[in-house]
């Protein structure tokens, strides 16, 4: 693959950085920008979010027939990464979770009605979204397949629902909802996906999970159906298709994630070279002790690789390929990365670390979830064995 960027990128990536550093960095540190749950406030955010579409800068994944710039998934990787330079960035630029990923698969799936109903308006950032898959215990995890919440025909061309899930990012503000639900026994073809308003009745949210923190906008929320009513029009691909829906999503989706949580990192490290530079201790500066070097040393490199390993999983998700085993590989390292780089840069800033004097206990919170969205770390290893059992040695290829 070629490591140069399109000059269209290059130039939205630059713009990214600027807009970045001059408007959202510096809400960072005013402490009434903030709601109760460690994000931005909605009123922020709104301020935000039209600046980012007066400069032109909006919704850079989505096609340009739909107020999107049309980028591929390897355009997306460094235009995430710079806008993740800062805890707030994705959001105001309408490439966060979850409404990022949901907002790539309608646009891959939707029938034309579907796209102008349920797609058009998060693409627009007039609504918020969510997936509805997690369930607790006994039900489906990172194993689909055990998916307890039924979805059984009734009537002329409806579905009923009911069921439970469980932390469900963003339900708490969202307005259209992607849900899965097993429609029958077959182990491949047993669940299908659906659409449906905040508005219908037959489901309500049970609570919001409290968590570490910092979340995002809408929580993590645990939500019961009871006699959910959904259209059959509302119904995504075929009866059936719910789990080639899933792995559609979440290739791209979970390395949106390593995407940004480069940018994470890289702030991370930023914030303790800068320290490291000024601060001395018995007459010596801490950049200067070799500890200090190793360990920036240390992160820079495994940053690196974390950016090599996303840009190689983006080019194939780019070309068509499901890349699993590179969205696995990158999914692993980068969350461990992540969470390396902010406690070496805690490390670094000691008690200024430590601290909301800079968002590294920020960082440093939501850090630790990254070994576990989207599968946890040890079913992406798990995926990967088993690759290698069935290719050996073939395991590691170049594309001809």
């Amino acid at each position: 693959m070629d490591f140069n960027l399109a000059p269209d990128i290059e130039a939205y990536r630059i713009a990214v950085r600027a807009f970045v550093a001059e408007h959202i960095i510096p809400v960072e540190s005013d402490r009434s920008a903030y709601d109760e749950h460690d994000n931005i406030g909605l009123d922020r955010l709104a301020e935000l979010r039209a600046k980012v579409k007066a400069a032109g800068l909006w919704a850079p994944q989505m096609p340009k027939e739909l107020g999107g710039l049309g980028f591929d998934q390897v355009g997306m990787a460094p235009a995430y990464e710079e806008m993740n330079r800062s805890i707030f960035g994705p959001v105001c630029f309408n490439c966060a979770a979850p409404d990022d990923g949901n907002m790539y698969i309608l646009n891959r799936i939707g029938t034309p009605d579907q796209k102008q109903r349920w797609l058009q308006p998060i693409v627009d950032g007039s609504v918020r979204s969510a997936f509805v898959m997690t369930e607790p215990s006994p039900g489906s995890g990172s194993d689909p397949s055990m998916m307890l919440t039924r979805a059984e025909p009734v009537g002329n061309a409806r579905w009923r629902v009911n069921g439970l899930k469980w932390f469900i990012t963003g339900a708490e503000e969202a307005t259209h909802f992607i849900l899965m639900a097993k429609t029958s026994d077959d182990s491949r073809k047993g669940l299908t996906a659906f659409m449906f308003h905040k508005d219908q009745p037959g489901w309500r949210i049970v609570r919001r999970i409290p968590i570490m923190g910092p979340e995002e906008h809408g929580g993590h929320c645990e939500i019961e159906f009871e006699n959910l009513e959904i259209d059959d029009r509302d119904r995504l691909m075929e009866v059936g298709d719910g789990l080639k829906l899933t792995q559609i999503r979440l290739g791209t989706a979970r390395l949106t994630h390593c995407m940004r949580w480069l940018g994470l990192a890289k702030r991370s490290m930023e914030i303790a070279i800068e320290y490291a530079e000024r601060r001395e201790g018995f007459g010596v500066r801490l950049s200067d002790r070799e500890t200090i070097q190793t360990m920036l040393g240390d992160l820079a490199y495994k940053i690196e690789i974390g950016r090599l390993l996303t840009m190689k999983a983006a080019w194939k998700l780019a070309a068509g390929d499901f890349a699993r085993k590179e969205v696995s590989m990158a999914k692993i390292h980068v969350a461990d990365t992540l969470h390396e780089a902010v406690d070496t840069a805690i490390q670094i800033n000691g008690a200024r670390g430590y601290s909301k004097d800079t968002p590294l206990e920020w960082i440093y919170r939501y850090a630790r979830q990254a070994r576990l969205v989207d599968g946890a770390s040890e079913v992406h290893k798990m995926v990967l064995a088993r690759f290698y059992q069935q290719e050996r040695n073939d395991f590691w290829t170049w594309g001809v």
